[in-house]
């Protein structure tokens, strides 16, 4: 029998189907990294449904108004509410505390006489 000698050359990577092996490797985040991201404030995002409904009942709400709403939910998340219902003066709100995201949206006088479910929390805004 003849002796076989295998060698690999070192500077070629092992060849699988045809392509290389590379070694994958994601950057590595400190707990602290995590624990600060955690902390930072989401921004409010707006689902398909409550832009559609915003749009249907013609409800304006101003960029400093969004950026009061989006505050005031983080605040609420930090606090432990899920799921809350932000009142203002032209629209009522249900908002995702916990992703950071309006679910529905109507005027003050459809919301008059609702009852809401599901939530954990109510903001006031004036």
């Amino acid at each position: 029998m003849d002796n076989i000698n295998i060698h690999r050359i070192p500077s070629q990577p092992f060849i699988r189907q045809g392509k290389p092996v590379q070694s994958v490797q994601s950057p590595k985040q400190s707990f602290l990294e995590h624990l600060n991201k955690a902390k930072e404030p989401a921004e409010l995002k707006i689902s398909k449904h409550a832009s559609d409904r915003l749009k249907e009942r013609g409800i304006q709400i101003s960029e400093s108004e969004w950026a009061h709403i989006a505050d005031k939910v983080n605040e609420a998340k930090s606090k432990g509410i899920k799921e809350s219902l932000v009142l203002m003066d032209q629209a009522a709100l249900i908002v995702s505390a916990r992703n950071s995201t309006v679910i529905t949206a109507m005027d003050r006088m459809e919301a008059k006489d609702q009852l809401f479910t599901n939530i954990d929390g109510t903001i006031v805004l004036s």
